[in-house]
């Protein structure tokens, strides 16, 4: 036995002997069964339910002599991020996980904070993927971050493909995919397994603060489920709406393959044939055009993709900028570019 896992069977012994935590190891296990000759990227953030990822991770790559990578993005964001970042690498190494610190060096984050932090992290964690050649991330989302993504999409308008909420595997690019093996499990699930196998778990303050939306949308959740609205059935719509979503994405995928081309640095969409379809096809070809186009992890905005088409369909503008793309409507057909 090497000295780097020389703590491992007393992690797998803590899983082994507990019988919540077994059963939901046999889970995790199961859900990976695909990926175990496969290098893994593991997104930490110092959570429970990062930390239970580790833990669970750890055991899995002992047992299946899998290459393994906890990395931890420190966006530089509050002036303690730093010590933070070394605090969840000694807590790591009390069973012997190596953790990789990244820190955001290039973009000062003053505006829009989760989400320009969000789709930091994901760069930092693809770019360091692609050195190591690994085609998966996974990252600890759970049922709780599912019903609060519901909401906060709920609060946006968004139509059947936002409201499908997050999925298992989500293509990040071409050869890289977004892992989500913890979103059957609750969070006091995962708080549960990093309190048993940690001793501890941290507490992010951003989490208390209600100046972001998605803060004030868990204290909503915890008033819906006290008024008779269970979490359970909640996930039950988002899977049948999601349900719905796969669907819907095959015929889209045809409409799209039809209507939309790609020639030289832009795109081209035939507008007039993309009318005779409903506005929720209209508004996923769009969509899906632009993301695809930008080249971003996230489709633009529902709000503003919806304005573009309403604006368009009443011939009040034929020219628009979103995402990075100049959008101009010429004739009957659609071009996006990079905007200048």
């Amino acid at each position: 036995m090497s000295k780097k896992n020389s703590n491992v069977p007393n992690l797998k012994k803590i899983v082994q002997s507990n019988k919540k935590i077994s059963s939901i190891y046999s889970v995790f296990k199961k859900s990976l069964k695909p990926m175990y000759k496969k290098k893994l990227v593991i997104a930490v953030s110092g959570g429970p339910d990062s930390l239970s990822l580790a833990a669970l991770t750890k055991v899995l790559q002992f047992e299946k002599k899998m290459k393994v990578f906890f990395v931890l993005v420190d966006h530089s964001i509050r002036k303690n991020s730093k010590s933070e970042a070394i605090q969840v690498k000694k807590i790591l190494q009390q069973q012997k996980i190596s953790l990789t610190i990244l820190t955001n060096k290039k973009e000062k984050i003053i505006k829009n904070i989760q989400s320009t932090a969000r789709k930091i992290r994901y760069k930092l964690l693809i770019d360091f993927s692609r050195k190591i050649q690994s085609n998966y991330i996974l990252t600890a989302h759970h049922s709780d971050d599912q019903i609060e993504t519901f909401l906060i999409r709920l609060s946006r308008g968004s139509g059947v493909q936002g409201l499908a909420s997050m999925k298992f595997i989500t293509k990040l690019d071409k050869k890289i995919s977004l892992v989500r093996p913890f979103l059957d499990f609750k969070k006091k699930d995962l708080v549960y397994v990093a309190k048993n196998t940690f001793n501890k778990i941290i507490k992010d303050p951003s989490n208390q603060d209600i100046k972001y939306l998605r803060t004030r949308i868990r204290y909503l959740k915890k008033i819906i489920e006290k008024n008779g609205i269970d979490h359970d059935q909640i996930i039950k719509s988002i899977k049948n709406l999601a349900s719905t979503n796969e669907t819907l994405n095959a015929y889209i995928k045809k409409i799209f393959e039809l209507n939309v081309k790609k020639k030289h640095n832009e795109i081209i969409i035939n507008h007039k044939k993309l009318l005779i379809e409903s506005s929720e096809v209209q508004f996923k070809v769009l969509s899906a055009a632009i993301k695809n186009f930008s080249k971003s992890y996230y489709p633009p905005r529902s709000a503003k993709v919806q304005n573009i088409i309403n604006l368009l369909n009443k011939n009040k503008q034929k020219k628009f900028t979103l995402s990075g793309c100049l959008i101009v409507k010429t004739g009957n057909y659609l071009s996006i570019k990079k905007e200048a």
